[in-house]
Formats: C-alpha cells, sequence, structure tokens
C-alpha cells in the first residue's frame, strides 16, 4: 500500500502532500523528517531506503508490524517522495514516479515548482487519476492525460453555464446562458458596428 505521496523543494517546503494512512502526529514534523532522509544521501544511492522511524507517524498504534519504505526520485529542484509498506515494488514505484510527472509535464508543459504552487487542484487531480486510498488505479499516461482533460472541459463548461456573463462563452443549446452575449462579444459588436441598430 502506499501511504504517503509528497513533493518538496530542495529547501524541504512541502508543495504536494497526500496522506492514504491515518497520520499519528504532526505532517509537518513528518515531511522535515522525511526531507533530512532524502536529501542528506549522496546522489550515487539508490532511490529507496527503510525508514522504520516514519512507523510512529503513519501506523496504527496496533500496526501488524510492517516495514515502511521511502521512494523517491529528484527531478530540477523537486523530490517527488512515495512512502510505502513491504507490499509495494520498489522499481514499479518508481516507475509510478516517472508516470506522475509525465502526466504533471503534460498537463502543465514542463511541470516547475510554480505549476504546483498555483495550480495545486490540478496536481491533486492528476494524483487522483493515478493512485486512491493507497492503491495505483492507473499507469497509462494517456488515459490519465484524457481523463484529466475532459475534467477541466466539464469544468470550464459547467463554470460558463453557471456564470451567463464570463468571458468563457458556454453558448451551447440548452445551457442557461444560450441566448446572451458575453460582455466582451458586446463591446466588439458596438465598436465594429455588428448588431447595431
Amino acid at each position: 500500500m502506499i501511504h504517503a505521496v509528497l513533493i518538496f523543494n530542495t529547501s524541504g517546503v512541502a508543495r504536494l502532500t497526500k496522506f492514504y494512512s491515518p497520520i499519528q502526529q504532526s505532517a509537518q514534523t513528518l515531511v522535515e523528517k522525511i526531507y533530512v532522509l532524502v536529501s542528506g544521501r549522496p546522489a550515487g544511492l539508490c532511490n529507496f531506503l527503510d525508514a522504520p522511524e516514519l512507523e510512529a507517524f503513519l501506523k496504527p498504534k496496533d500496526g501488524d508490524g510492517e516495514k515502511l519504505r521511502v521512494v523517491y526520485r529528484s527531478y530540477a529542484t523537486l523530490y517527488f517522495v512515495f512512502v510505502v509498506d513491504s507490499a509495494e515494488s520498489e522499481l514499479g514505484i518508481l516507475d509510478l514516479i516517472q508516470v506522475f510527472v509525465e502526466s504533471l509535464d503534460n498537463a502543465f508543459e514542463n511541470v516547475c515548482e510554480l505549476d504546483l504552487v498555483f495550480h495545486f487542484d490540478e496536481a491533486h487531480h492528476i494524483l487522483a487519476e493515478i493512485i486512491q486510498g493507497g492503491l495505483v488505479l492507473e499507469t497509462n499516461v494517456t488515459e490519465i492525460d484524457r481523463a484529466v482533460q475532459e475534467a477541466a472541459k466539464a469544468r470550464k463548461e459547467s463554470f460558463a453555464s453557471a456564470n451567463p456573463l464570463s468571458l468563457g462563452g458556454g453558448g451551447a443549446v440548452g445551457s442557461r446562458s444560450a441566448g446572451l452575449q458575453t460582455p466582451l462579444g458586446w463591446l466588439a459588436g458596438r465598436l465594429t458596428g455588428v448588431g447595431a441598430r
């Protein structure tokens, strides 16, 4: 099972956190502990390590004794970290991190730290298309991108139909704003003389 997905920068500031197991102590302290574990490792070492000190944070008091592992990849100024138990393959999780990064790249065109800060909802949506409840749902980047684009289109249409004066248009047949013009369209029509009486 995947217990947590974290993205933080090289200074240890968390940019995305998602926990699939109940947290027994402070999430900030957990992120700091993981940052210390990951950032201090030389580049030549493998990208996964045992982390028994995290069990106090992520395991219930009557836990089953599963050992936690931290699997991570570093891309530019960001660390992508997955905390998993022994049921997960470390190499499979490294591949899953690659799928997550490719999906973020497709959504944001060369994802950077600011994309995660200003579009955190989209980043969480992409993660939700890949993982639900600590279990992997989808690993096909094309399918993930398609689902994210469909959701974005539906969100945009919903906003346009609920806000008839929005600049997004939304003049679809049967929508609430079918006969209404956007303010920009009205102004452009007045300036060009189209629709003038």
